[in-house]
């Protein structure tokens, strides 16, 4: 079992550069983005983990589908088709589909959330 509690101890992440090098583009930064798979691989059907980001907005079209919770911070996502945008703190979740094209706009200094992933087409 792999915990993932609000008050829980953190898990170092490892840097994964910018919003560039996980396919995604920057909008208002400098962004840093740091990660650590903890179940699965990139190559896997299924992967989950935790994945964090400095202030600023990127643009990305998820390479799979995504259900995450925000773990700290305050993030907003719109949803670029709709033009829907929520507003997520700490204990909020939500899913994305793969494909969909999304806005992440990290409004407190970092944001951290725990997440499970696969590419496996529904």
């Amino acid at each position: 079992m792999i915990p993932f509690k609000l008050n829980g101890e953190n898990i170092v992440l490892d840097s994964w550069g910018t919003p560039e090098d996980i396919g995604a583009k920057t909008l208002k930064g400098p962004i840093a983005v740091a990660g650590k798979i903890v179940f699965g691989s990139l190559e896997a059907p299924v992967s989950g983990g935790f994945y964090s980001a400095s202030k600023g907005r990127y643009r990305v079209v998820y390479p799979f589908h995504e259900h995450a919770t925000l773990i700290e911070g305050e993030l907003a996502i719109t949803d670029e088709e709709s033009g829907e945008t929520i507003i997520y703190g700490p204990g909020d979740s939500w899913i994305i589909e793969k494909g969909q094209a999304v806005v992440w706009d990290i409004r407190s200094e970092t944001m951290r959330k725990s997440y499970l992933a696969t590419t496996v087409d529904l």
